[in-house]
């Protein structure tokens, strides 16, 4: 699965083993808790669940999206 960070800060596409939405939102807080600037949050989560960056492309199509400025996430139509 790909899942896409997007932030004011940060957009970061990462990819990983496929879990559900409640799922990656659990991982996401976990996360977010641990990092002390939301521009480290990709590599921490990448360490903490197992996931890989990607070199950022917006015409990849995502499974999810995390809007870190709203905490938010959801699954984009295309």
């Amino acid at each position: 699965m790909i899942v896409e960070i997007d932030g004011y800060f940060t957009q970061a596409l990462l990819t990983g083993r496929k879990c559900s939405k409640k799922e990656l939102k659990q991982k996401y807080l976990r996360a977010l808790s641990i990092v002390n600037d939301i521009r480290d949050l990709p590599d921490v989560f990448c360490r903490l669940f197992r996931f890989e960056q990607l070199p950022f492309n917006d015409k990849i199509e995502v499974d999810f999206v995390i809007d870190t400025d709203t905490d938010y996430i959801y699954s984009p139509n295309y």
